[in-house]
């Protein structure tokens, strides 16, 4: 699928001045959802051309900075649509007819046991993850996961993930020199994978921190007179 998507970017390349971001929401929002689409093909390109200055703005800086964000809601527009479709729809549905969406039995089981046994923080973890990232949200529906929380953890999870495929675009952006697309996808995302162990292990021991503190604040908290 990388390759086959790979092989239009010069087509979006060519409208990203006037669509760009539009693009790079829709496209993550798709990502995001149960629709298998890698967001590498988005976002590492969204940083390259931000680099050259082929971006809306016509602003490296800037252009970056916005991609970025435009990526993140793109993430929590996807993610809301699973969210929300999941506690519509109940498991019972979605095992039977999700195959149908994109949602194989075995992935469905495999995000849902994640979830029950780590918790909703796994809504972070996950957003790290190849192939379970777009389906943790389901479970997260199912669990009826308080919105705020479950928009806290997504964001971060999200907001880290666009951020790191479009620097590594950026990067490569300002140092490689005539490249392809698909060139550029495959060299941005051997990157990440040889160093995605790391991402993961920072975000296991911000979520080991958030629970430790949580911990302890709630250890610490009067109790209430409330009957």
């Amino acid at each position: 699928m990388l390759d086959a998507l790979a092989s239009h970017l010069d087509t979006f390349a060519a409208l990203a001045p006037v669509w760009g971001y539009i693009l790079i929401f829709a496209f993550m929002a798709i990502e995001s959802s149960f629709i298998p689409f890698p967001s590498e093909i988005v976002m590492i390109p969204a940083g390259f051309l931000a680099a050259r200055g082929e971006l809306t703005l016509h602003a490296p800086v800037p252009d970056l900075v916005l991609a970025c964000l435009v990526g993140l809601v793109g993430s929590l527009a996807g993610a809301y649509f699973n969210y929300y479709l999941s506690q519509k729809l109940g498991e019972p549905f979605l095992r039977r007819y999700g195959k149908w969406f994109f949602v194989k039995p075995e992935a469905l089981d495999r995000a849902c046991e994640v979830f029950n046994r780590y918790g909703g923080a796994t809504t972070f973890i996950c957003r790290l993850i190849p192939v379970i990232r777009q389906l943790i949200s389901i479970p997260a529906g199912l669990a009826h996961m308080p919105l705020g929380k479950f928009t806290l953890f997504t964001g971060l999870g999200a907001g880290i993930w666009t951020t790191i495929l479009a620097f590594v675009g950026y990067g490569l952006g300002r140092s490689a020199g005539e490249i392809t697309y698909k060139e550029l996808v495959h060299r941005g995302k051997a990157m990440i994978d040889a160093n995605l162990v790391w991402v993961i292990l920072g975000a296991v021991v911000l979520v080991g921190a958030y629970l430790a503190i949580s911990k302890l604040v709630m250890r610490g908290a009067p109790k209430s007179d409330c009957q």
